[in-house]
Order: C-alpha cells, then sequence, then structure tokens
C-alpha cells in the first residue's frame, strides 16, 4: 500500500503555475497603451521635478537673480533714483584704495575671532558638562538656548546699558575692584569686546546644543577602553570626544565665521545715533554696516553692491577652506 502511494506521487505531474496574463511580464507593472500609456509615462518621469520646482523658482527667484543682479550693479554707477552708468571694475578698484573699507574689513576680522573663539570654547565645555547624567540636565538644556531665541535688538538694547559709560553695571562692577570707568562706545577695543559680548551670549547655548548632539553619538565602548586604560575625564574628552566630534566643530567654525562676517544687527543698535557708521570713529564698523552706509545713507548703491560681491568671495573661500580640510581629513588613514 505505502510502496503504491509513493509510486503514486512520484508519478505524479507537477503542480501547475498559476495562469498570468499573455504579454504582461512578471514583477513589474502593466502599461497602458496608446494616449493613456504616454500621460502615464510623463506622470513617471516628471512629477519629481514638479514636486522639487517650487524650492528651485523661489530660489532663482529670491536668489539666483538679485544675486546676479547685484553683481551687474557692482560694474555700475548707480545712484538712488538715477540712470546706471558702466564703470566696469571700478568700484572694486576704489574699494582697494579706500581706507574705510580696510578698517571695516579689519574690525570684521578683529570682531568676528574675539567672539567666536571663545563662544566656540565655552559651547563645547557646556555640551560636554550636559553630557553627563546631571540633576535636570533638561531644564539646562533649554535654558542655554533661551539667548539665541532672544530677540537681537532686546538683547543688544540690555547689553548697551549694562557698558553704558557713565551708569553701566560693568563699570560699576570694575569701579570695586579698582579699575577706573572703561569708555566702551568710544574706544575700539572696548567696543569691539563689548559687541562680541553680545555675539557670544546669543549664540554660544546653539552652538553646545550642536556640540551635545555629536557627543551623544559618539560609542560609549570607546568611552569604557579608554577608562580601562585609565584615562582620567579630561583625558578621555581630550582623546575621545574632541577627535570624535572633530567633524561637527569644523562646522561650527565656519557657520560662526560665516555669521561673524555677516554682523550687523548687533554693532548697529549698540552704537545708537552712530551705529551706522560704527561709531563716531567707524571704530567697530564692519563690512555689513559700511555697505548699509554706502547703499542708503550715501546712495551709492554701485559701491554698496561691489562690497557684497566682495563679502561673497571671502565666504566662498571660508567654504573652500572648509572643503579642503575635509577632505584631507577623509584622506587621512584609519578615518
Amino acid at each position: 500500500m505505502a510502496t503504491s502511494v509513493r509510486a503514486k506521487r512520484a508519478g505524479s505531474p507537477p503542480p501547475a503555475a498559476p495562469p498570468s496574463s499573455p504579454g504582461r511580464p512578471r514583477g513589474r507593472r502593466a502599461v497602458p497603451a496608446g494616449l493613456r500609456g504616454r500621460l502615464y509615462r510623463w506622470d513617471i518621469k516628471a512629477i519629481p521635478y514638479v514636486f522639487i520646482a517650487p524650492f528651485f523658482l523661489t530660489f532663482a527667484a529670491f536668489g539666483l537673480f538679485p544675486l546676479l543682479y547685484t553683481g551687474w550693479l557692482s560694474l555700475n554707477r548707480v545712484e538712488l533714483g538715477g540712470d546706471p552708468t558702466w564703470k566696469g571694475l571700478e568700484n572694486y578698484t576704489d574699494l582697494a584704495t579706500s581706507e574705510f573699507f580696510w578698517n571695516a574689513l579689519l574690525n570684521t576680522f578683529t570682531i568676528g575671532v574675539i567672539s567666536t573663539v571663545p563662544q566656540l570654547l565655552m559651547a563645547l565645555g557646556l555640551a560636554h558638562l550636559l553630557n553627563y547624567r546631571l540633576r535636570g540636565r533638561g531644564f539646562f538644556r533649554v535654558a542655554i538656548l533661551a539667548p539665541y531665541a532672544t530677540s537681537i535688538a532686546a538683547a543688544t538694547l540690555v547689553f548697551a546699558q549694562l557698558f553704558n559709560t557713565d551708569y553701566g553695571m560693568i563699570n560699576g562692577l570694575l569701579g570695586w575692584i579698582g579699575v577706573g570707568p572703561v569708555d566702551w562706545e568710544s574706544s575700539k577695543w572696548p567696543a569691539q569686546i563689548a559687541i562680541s559680548a553680545i555675539v557670544t551670549w546669543r549664540w554660544t547655548g546653539y552652538n553646545a546644543l550642536i556640540y551635545l548632539a555629536a557627543m551623544q553619538a559618539v560609542p560609549q565602548d570607546l568611552y569604557e577602553a579608554a577608562s580601562l586604560d585609565g584615562a582620567s575625564r579630561w583625558r578621555q574628552f581630550l582623546s575621545v570626544t574632541i577627535p570624535s566630534i572633530r567633524p561637527t566643530i569644523l562646522f561650527t567654525i565656519i557657520v560662526s565665521t560665516i555669521g561673524a562676517t555677516q554682523l550687523f544687527g548687533e554693532p548697529m543698535l549698540f552704537g545708537g545715533s552712530v551705529g551706522i557708521s560704527g561709531g563716531s570713529g567707524n571704530q567697530f564698523q564692519t563690512l555689513s554696516l559700511l555697505m548699509y552706509e554706502k547703499g542708503w545713507v550715501t546712495g551709492a548703491l554701485g559701491q554698496a553692491s561691489a562690497i557684497a560681491w566682495v563679502m561673497l568671495l571671502l565666504l566662498l573661500l571660508i567654504g573652500g577652506v572648509q572643503a579642503l580640510v575635509s577632505r584631507r581629513d577623509r584622506t587621512k588613514p584609519g578615518r
């Protein structure tokens, strides 16, 4: 009986495959024929471009066109209410011989350095502290972001009162330790330090959260291995944390440098009535303030456009340096 059943099973034909419609390949969706098929293929190919078109149209209207138009204005003599007159590169050569331009460029550099370096160092330290299990660390993470959410005008007005030469709290604290009153508004370096303090206060918490996010992505196995080797927390911070978040540090340096190059609101509001000119002696006039003054105070839109393009070239140079450094890090052995 068992032998006959096995023989029957062995001699039985294999099960038939499920019926499939003729002319329709397996695993592919059938494409309709005729006009409907052409519309279907057009829909598959064109719809992705339709979805991304709003961004590119908006960028072309509000980004690319103003950029190219500003470049064209920088090659002309343009006055408010007047017709443009072709000048070629004369606006750029005028900048090269202008002491106001070089003063603004130097001020932009110095304010950028004394605001970016302390800002990123403090952000790195705060992020390292918040990376540990502290009581109420959720509250502290929200609190350090509060300055970033504060209006530039409100923050600058408060700091202008703190650094007031006559009744400011900063001079009062300096008087307690025997230091005479400092003219924070009319002197060059004190004014730049005061403006840098505003920038540092506003952006330290923002960068600290970026560093904190990068630190939390570092594998804990690295810290455990370093601890087993006898490394202290400070040594772990230098040998494990810093190398692991180096790309993030480079990113924040570039972003902060770009922000310092475009610094406008803080020095203008800090200077009050002479804020546009960067103080009575242009002691804290940045490139953005000089561009605004040339364009809307003196009416020389051609020179203002040339300053804008010089700032763009500086930012492109900074971006190129970042790309070179990142590429060098990626080509290093072990990375």
